[in-house]
């Protein structure tokens, strides 16, 4: 395993400036667990764990987080299967049970933030692989890391597939009281079938409405990553009514399609499942996708107009790709308040 001079990637697949940890850092465990059989998870020391975006982005946002590299979520389309080539890791079954953890990331996060070079620059979450997978049970990072952003009165945002975002609850409220705070949970269907399969290792996507719901009950709004629609396997006008109808039954602030895109690395693992699972597609997608890692435009722009177009209908009104809300407390005073939304990338 190629742990020495080790960077971290960003969401574009781009390595960071600097080395993170070398292969004196790492402490590999598995843990004899139902949840956590199969799995092995590398334990590191990270040298930083604040990820800068390239400049080229589009994102809105030039910072990240990442404490877990490698995801158990296992969805076959994540786009950053790709990063575990540059640990010599499989980017298939590896990248779903080869998770690599910075142990120390709240601590280092704390330490960056203090640094007088930091201006405060708002940080997302959950933009590369999610916090708040499996493993965030066991090693409980992200509450050191919200704290440590809290106590900075830094913004920053969470993105995930994850219903354990429940257990910091108060934490997000209070960091809502001192900076601005977005939440978004992707869901991009609710065929049983179809995630049983796709994303085999989150949670059903009922339970993910469940936090979208329990968040608003206690003050928070949330917005709804509805990703990824699935070319001729979630796109189709009726399901695509089925899951808007869901997102706004669970009250949801906002509701964002982001078509499949298939990046290198996701790729070849995606038609593999394609073929196992649902070969009479291998060829359309091809066609779809002969250009490159994005569907094409007219398409993109159909199933956009057809998502807002039902968003109005059900009363949540569309908003730009990737956008998501700010927290919002219980309370008149802060219900009343506006607060520009920010905006955060697919897994």
């Amino acid at each position: 395993m190629r742990w020495e001079n080790l960077t971290d990637e960003n969401e574009h697949g781009r390595a960071a400036d600097a080395a993170l940890f070398g292969a004196d850092a790492v402490t590999v465990r598995t843990f004899d667990t139902p949840e956590f059989r199969g799995i092995t998870f590398h334990e590191v020391r990270a040298r930083s764990v604040l990820n800068r975006v390239p400049g080229a982005s589009r994102m809105p946002f030039e910072w990240t987080v990442n404490p877990y590299r490698g995801c158990s979520h296992a969805c076959v389309y994540c786009f950053a299967r790709k990063t575990h080539s540059y640990l010599d890791l499989d980017t298939g079954i590896g990248f779903d049970t080869q998770i690599v953890v910075k142990v120390n990331a709240p601590e280092v996060l704390r330490r960056q933030l203090g640094s007088r070079r930091w201006q405060g620059d708002h940080v997302a979450m959950g933009t590369n692989v999610d916090c708040y997978q499996r493993a965030e049970g066991r090693y409980r990072l992200t509450p050191g890391i919200i704290s440590a952003l809290t106590d900075h009165a830094n913004p920053f945002s969470i993105l995930t597939k994850g219903t354990l975002i429940l257990r910091d609850l108060d934490l997000l409220v209070r960091a809502s009281e001192v900076t601005d705070v977005g939440i978004s949970v992707s869901v991009g269907f609710l065929d049983t079938e179809l995630w049983r399969t796709v994303e085999p290792g989150t949670p059903a996507p009922e339970r993910r409405l469940d936090v979208v719901r329990a968040l608003g009950e206690h003050g928070i709004g949330c917005g709804v990553l509805m990703a990824p629609v699935i070319p001729f396997l979630s796109d189709q006008p009726d399901r695509l009514r089925e899951t808007v109808r869901a997102v706004a039954a669970a009250g949801a602030t906002s509701v964002t399609p982001l078509v499949l895109h298939l990046r290198p690395g996701a790729r070849e693992w995606f038609m593999a499942w394609l073929g196992r699972h649902h070969p009479y597609l291998v060829r359309r997608y091809e066609r779809l996708y002969a250009e490159g890692a994005y569907a094409p435009r007219w398409y993109q722009r159909r199933i956009t107009r057809q998502v807002h177009e039902l968003a109005q209908e059900y009363g949540i009104g569309p908003t730009r790709a990737g956008q998501a809300r700010r927290i919002r407390p219980a309370g008149p005073e802060r219900a009343a308040a506006g607060a520009e939304p920010v905006q955060l990338s697919l897994m």
